[in-house]
């Protein structure tokens, strides 16, 4: 008979334990395997960087996926509280864009030897004086012609009446077709609105209240630009987060800044030939539409094209004969095609030039909101976002929708790199 052969108590004893505690370690030890001989092997070092980095991943555009909806949210939720606060949003935004066009003037001024008070107040002032000139030259000579207003609509009546006539066969042949379909007889509804008087003695004093608010509060942020700066750069807890501010400011000021002084320079070149092109042609008050042409061109896209029809309708109501009417227009128009195509591309370069998708939306986008205001600070408004984007990272928004990730800059780079 066979005798079985069994291990001592000890041994089997000390290898229960031994199992025991292995399957109940904490999770934080590390993990080892055992072999058949009972020594301990580490485990295979190449899958667990991988584990970590498919998590990261995933957990890097869940987070991404979160800012992107944040991100869209907030421009279909924004236009809704800017419209109804824009007693407060619109003076505030407008405030900051004049303290970003007026800072480098205050600056300059600071620097020979003014007073940060007084050059503030001077910068201000500037803009003022400038702003006054360019209105006065507008609305002066157009309180002139508010009474000829009358004859110049009959005179466009007449015309539009000879038009009408023209091409009266078409009427003639809808008339037909009309007769061919019985129609209900249908009741007219007139709903009695403000008249323009009313309007305007309603909106007087929000509008005397905004511009108020507004030029207060960018002489204040004048005066506290260069504590701003100081805030902004020495509360900073790393080098290089203050680097990275001062570096975002100075582009801001300066980008903005110099667009606007860039494009002030061109609309002032534009206005000087019209005025000169309206005095050849014989157009009453020259100055007025050179003014008008040099306000209006600050607005893209649209500021032209509604020159354009101002002129189409006050050279119609003057002249004699249609064709004659539309020579200003069709000359501006000209004017205009050199200026956008080729004049304004040279000065500015390749530093200003934006997408012209990206201007029309934001001039629907802020005209939406707060109207003529709205149109005139898209543009500013426009370029200091692009400047901030270009600093903080510019999201990738349609690359995101087909799996990369949201940011040029993978996080998951810069924590191989340190």
């Amino acid at each position: 008979m066979t005798r079985l052969r069994t291990a001592p108590f000890s041994t089997s004893w000390g290898r229960l334990q031994l199992g025991w505690a292995w399957q109940n370690r904490p999770d934080d030890e590390r993990r080892v395997s055992i072999d058949p001989t009972g020594k301990a092997s580490e485990p295979d070092s190449e899958s667990q960087p991988g584990q970590q980095l498919s998590f990261a991943a995933q957990e890097l555009r869940l987070i991404s996926a979160l800012v992107f909806l944040m991100a869209l949210g907030l421009f279909f939720a924004l236009p809704f509280v800017l419209s109804i606060g824009s007693v407060v949003f619109l003076p505030l935004v407008s405030a900051v864009i004049l303290t970003i066009i007026l800072s480098p003037l205050a600056d300059k001024l600071s620097s020979w030897g003014v007073p940060n008070f007084l050059a503030s107040l001077l910068a201000l002032l500037a803009f003022l004086g400038v702003l006054a000139l360019a209105l006065t030259v507008v609305l002066q000579p157009a309180v002139s012609l508010f009474d000829d207003v009358p004859a110049m609509v009959a005179q466009v009546q007449k015309h539009f009446a000879e038009l009408r006539m023209a091409f009266s066969w078409i009427t003639d042949l809808n008339q037909q077709l009309g007769g061919f379909e019985e129609g209900e007889e249908v009741r007219e509804v007139v709903l009695a609105t403000p008249s323009f008087l009313e309007q305007l003695a309603f909106a007087t004093p929000t509008v005397l209240l905004e511009v108020l608010l507004t030029f207060m509060m960018a002489f204040f942020m004048i005066e506290a630009r260069i504590r701003l700066r100081r805030r902004l750069l020495l509360d900073r807890q790393q080098v290089g987060a203050s680097l990275k501010a001062a570096r975002a400011m100075r582009e801001v000021q300066d980008r903005v800044a110099a667009y606007i002084l860039t494009v002030g320079l061109i609309n002032t070149g534009v206005g000087i030939v019209v005025t000169l092109g309206a005095w050849m042609i014989g157009l009453e008050a020259p100055l007025m539409w050179g003014g008008l042409a040099a306000l209006l061109n600050f607005v893209p896209y649209v500021g032209p094209l509604a020159m354009v029809g101002l002129l189409s309708l006050f050279g119609i109501g003057s002249a004699d004969h249609l064709l004659v009417g539309l020579i200003p227009a069709a000359a501006y128009l000209g004017l205009h095609t050199i200026e956008a195509n080729i004049v304004t591309p040279a000065v500015l370069g390749a530093r200003f030039t934006m997408n012209p998708v990206l201007i029309l939306l934001a001039l629907t986008y802020f005209g939406w909101i707060w109207g003529v205001a709205g149109a005139l600070l898209s543009v500013p408004i426009l370029l200091t976002l692009t400047a901030l984007v270009d600093h903080l990272g510019r999201p990738n928004f349609i690359g995101f929708l087909f799996g990369e990730p949201l940011f040029a800059a993978n996080v998951l780079d810069l924590q191989n790199e340190d």
